[in-house]
């Protein structure tokens, strides 16, 4: 190669490194910069006239020069070529106005003797540092955030192994974090679960819905490192991540409300018991009462009765005085005795004891069209042969809606139907009077509507109320049957 093509090639050479967007430091042997691009100029902030001949020292700050003078050396013994500086290590470079900044380098070195030249080339990852420096505080912030979560926070990818596993979930279920990440998602459930759980994440994840609560209406179930089983409230969510899906799981442990649930479930059954139970000694202490005012007081009455219309007969026509006293007195007995049978009736009618529900339906409703001017229509469907306590309730039920009709409705016209079938009894009372707003506060000692629900809970059924000013109401009933 002739003296032409060296030149040449060293021109082209010079202009490759003065282009580079690398810094590119050359020393010799010694240490000594002899070579100093423009981009080494825009990185360090030197001027390369300030630099040519210096030791590297200059763009090292002053804690590392020792330890990086024996590094080259050290390098310059192994007859390697390149290798880049501190692996992945950041290093660090020196500006000339005193400023620190990372640098990531490569180092080779060529010739030997008092030609060898060791190559940098050196790049600024401020922005990188900084960006990797905030990247690693967010991720510590989040982890944090995780860590001091109350719930469970349980991330799978898509073959449900587990990649996240805050402080919580240790908690939930007994594994380290340690144990948990990379391990099946599977065994933190009961194995009775498994298959339906991969099937639900697997449907969940082709939905493409971004969030869904799981298990809504009802409690899941997780298990312990320790093979306990426990209540859970979980959802899940789910992002795709350069084509990887991830899987996030919030779940809580209801243990506690689940006990509390059950104790509060079983105080009602244990309450509505009891109240059942008074209410079918109430009833039984009124049939009693209305069966010794019927047969005790109703007969001396009776008795009474009789001797007075004797006394009469026997009193000459012209004591005046003393008949007219007598038919006061027996009009005294005729209502008395009317209302001793009225109030024994209101007790409670003993032919619902003695005829059935059918009769004390007929009954009532015949009472009711006596006391009022509205035509009451009756439709019964199925034998109405129904036991106490829910024979008492249908009539009570009934008894009280047609009394609230008669004193507020002003109705003209009242509909009774009532079903039965074998595995439950409907009451339906409706009329076309007056209505009401069921938005209304309750008046002071009215309990009608309030006795309809309470009779409907005692006995496990339901109730319905409809009504609205000018529209009527409708008062309904729902009974289950006890299986025969």
């Amino acid at each position: 190669m002739d003296n032409f093509d060296q030149q040449k090639l060293r021109l082209l050479a010079q202009s490759v490194v003065e282009s580079a967007m690398d810094a590119i430091v050359v020393v010799d042997a010694t240490q000594r910069i002899v070579l100093y691009n423009k981009a080494a100029e825009q990185v360090f902030l030197h001027p390369r006239a300030a630099v040519i001949g210096q030791a590297l020292d200059v763009l090292i700050p002053e804690r590392f020069r020792k330890a990086h003078g024996a590094h080259v050396a050290q390098f310059g013994r192994t007859g390697t070529t390149s290798r880049r500086m501190d692996g992945r290590m950041v290093l660090h470079g020196l500006r000339a106005n005193g400023e620190e900044f990372p640098v990531e380098a490569s180092i080779s070195h060529s010739g030997n003797g008092p030609e060898e030249l060791y190559t940098v080339i050196l790049r600024d990852v401020t922005e990188r540092v900084r960006a990797d420096d905030s990247l690693a505080r967010s991720e510590a912030r989040l982890r944090g955030i995780l860590d001091s979560a109350m719930d469970a926070i349980i991330t799978v990818d898509g073959a449900q192994h587990i990649v996240l596993f805050n402080t919580a979930a240790e908690a939930a279920f007994g594994y380290t974090q340690e144990e948990a990440l990379g391990a099946p998602l599977s065994m933190l459930l009961p194995y009775r679960f498994r298959a339906a759980h991969d099937q639900h994440v697997h449907r969940f994840g082709e939905a493409g819905v971004t969030t869904r609560r799981m298990g809504t209406f009802r409690v899941l179930t997780g298990l312990r490192h320790n093979g306990e089983e426990f209540p859970i409230e979980a959802s899940i969510s789910q992002i795709d991540e350069n084509g990887h899906k991830f899987f996030t799981v919030i779940l809580r442990d209801v243990t506690e409300r689940v006990r509390a649930d059950e104790a509060l479930r079983h105080s009602k059954e244990e309450l509505r018991e009891l109240a059942a139970l008074a209410q079918s000694v109430r009833e039984q202490e009124k049939s009693r009462i209305a069966r010794e005012l019927h047969d005790e007081l109703g007969q001396s009455l009776t008795a009474l009765k009789m001797d007075v219309i004797a006394l009469r007969s026997e009193v000459p026509a012209e004591r005046t005085a003393m008949t007219e006293r007598i038919a006061r007195i027996e009009a005294t007995l005729n209502q008395t005795v009317a209302a001793t049978r009225r109030i024994s009736a209101d007790l409670r009618p003993l032919m619902l004891d003695d005829l059935g529900l059918a009769a004390a339906v007929e009954w009532v409703v015949q009472e009711f069209t006596d006391r009022s001017e509205a035509a009451c229509k009756v439709t019964i469907e199925g034998a109405l042969d129904l036991e106490d306590p829910h024979a008492t309730a249908v009539f009570r039920v009934l008894q009280e809606s047609l009394t609230n009709i008669a004193k507020h409705a002003g109705a003209s016209a009242v509909d009774v139907c009532i079903a039965r079938s074998p595995e439950k009894v409907y009451l339906r009372v409706q009329d076309n009077g007056m209505g009401f707003s069921l938005e209304s506060p309750r008046k002071r000692n009215s309990h009608g509507l309030l006795g309809v629900r309470e009779r409907a809970y005692l006995l496990g059924g339901e109730s319905r109320i409809v009504s609205a000013p000018g529209e009527g109401t409708v008062v309904e009933l729902w009974l289950p049957l006890p299986v025969a």
